[in-house]
Formats: C-alpha cells, sequence, structure tokens
C-alpha cells in the first residue's frame, strides 16, 4: 500500500513457509532509498527493525503500533549513514529497543559526521547509542523466531547480515542487493573479505529468501542465476 507524503511505499512480503505468526513489513526510502525490514512475531507481539534509513521507519513503526506490536530492536546490519540515520525515531517511540550493531561499526555510527562530510550530505544525523555489539553466530531472538547473526565483511568490515534459518529467510544488508552486490571502493571496504561473505552466505540453502538493504526482495537462487557481479565473484576467485 502506498504511504502518503514523502512518497514511500509500505510493502508487506508474503513468503511461503513462513513461522505461524510471522510479519514482514518493508519500507523503502532516504537518500539513497534504501530498504527499512520490521520482522514481527504476531503471537509473541514482538517486533525488531532492520536498518533505519533517513525518513523511513515512521511508518513501519505506526503499524508496530496499530497492531500492538512491542518493537524489540533496531538491529543494524552496517553502519554507512543510509541505514541508521533513523535512529532517534525508534528511540522516541520505543525507548527500550536495544539497538545492535558490530563493534567494528561502532565508530561510523558514534560519529556520523565523518560520513556526512565524506559523502558531502545535507542532513545532520543524531549519534547513535549502541545498547550491544553482535558476534558472528550470535542466536538472538524475535518471540519464539530465531535469528542468526552472520559475520560478512567486505562492503563495511563490521557488515552482519541476519539469518532465520527455520524461515529460510535472510535480512542481507548490502551483501547481495538484487541483482548486484555491495560496492568495495569505500575506504574500510575490502574486496577479498567480500568475496569470503559471498561464498559464506550462498552456502545456505538456494531457496533462501533475501531481504536487502536496496533492491526488491529475491532469492540465493535468483541471485546465483541472474546476478552478473555475484557470479562474477564466486566464479572468478
Amino acid at each position: 500500500m502506498r504511504i502518503a507524503g514523502n512518497f514511500l511505499s509500505l510493502t508487506h512480503t508474503p513468503i511461503a513457509g513462513l513461522h505461524y505468526g510471522m510479519q514482514i513489513l518493508t519500507n523503502t526510502g532516504g537518500m539513497a532509498m534504501t530498504n527499512s525490514h520490521m520482522v514481527a512475531d504476531e503471537i509473541a507481539k514482538q517486533a525488531v527493525i532492520f536498518d533505519a534509513p533517513d525518513n523511513t521507519v515512521a511508518p513501519l513503526l505506526d503499524e508496530a503500533v496499530k497492531h500492538g506490536w512491542d518493537v524489540i530492536g533496531l538491529w543494524l546490519t552496517h553502519g554507512h549513514f543510509d541505514h541508521f540515520a533513523d535512529h532517534p525515531v525508534v528511540r522516541r517511540r520505543f525507548p527500550n529497543a536495544k539497538f545492535l550493531i558490530h563493534k567494528s561499526e561502532a565508530l561510523k555510527t558514534a560519529q556520523p559526521e565523518l560520513q556526512t562530510r565524506l559523502f558531502r550530505l545535507s542532513i545532520e544525523i543524531e549519534p547513535l547509542k549502541v545498547d550491544a555489539y553482535v558476534i558472528d553466530n550470535q542466536v538472538l531472538q524475535i518471540g519464539s523466531m530465531k535469528v542468526q547473526v552472520i559475520f560478512t565483511p567486505g562492503h563495511a568490515p563490521g557488515h552482519v547480515c541476519y539469518y532465520f534459518p527455520n524461515e529460510k529467510l535472510l535480512i542481507g544488508g548490502d551483501l547481495i542487493i538484487g541483482g548486484s552486490v555491495g560496492r568495495t571502493d569505500l575506504p574500510d571496504s575490502n574486496h577479498s573479505d567480500m568475496e569470503a561473505s559471498l561464498r559464506r552466505v550462498m552456502a545456505l540453502p538456494p531457496e533462501t529468501r533475501l531481504l536487502g538493504g536496496h533492491g526488491p526482495a529475491t532469492t540465493l537462487a535468483h541471485e546465483r542465476q541472474t546476478n552478473y557481479f555475484l557470479r562474477d565473484f564466486l566464479d572468478n576467485p
């Protein structure tokens, strides 16, 4: 459905075989047209926001309030400005939500002016106060749903993905972004790390549904078949 104002599109992602009571909403917006995903366990009345692009999360939070979901966290895939700029909106609406990120990304979120200067942005971003750092293979919980942290550096040194093994769902950030892969020409990006991360994620079941940081939902199988940039990484080590 279309949300009036700012021309943001709020979409529900239907996925066959989802955990009973699992709901997924995505809103896309901000300067870089970045995705913010909200995953909820409707039975437990708990939800988590994955990434918070500028001017994007408010409609998701409105939906959480409408359905009576407690937003227990903002879990970030990495610290690039377009993935966390809206964090104060989450904190104001749900002050008990826990903000999680990998420790290697903490400087970016604590000193956002480093990025606003680098990218010559016209917006101001508040520093983010992290509640806890995630680590590789850590298991988190949203209601009764288990979520595994997968450390996937390359696009950023502390980039992570969030994997729902029972639902075969991957919140992928900027690792694979619908027909492409995350850029590795940024100051702290690393091409060889990206290659290793892509190989690790592509070892997941091919039917895994991928919700990336940009672009539409896809599957790992579809990306393996059609994504030239991914194939170039995998086929030409």
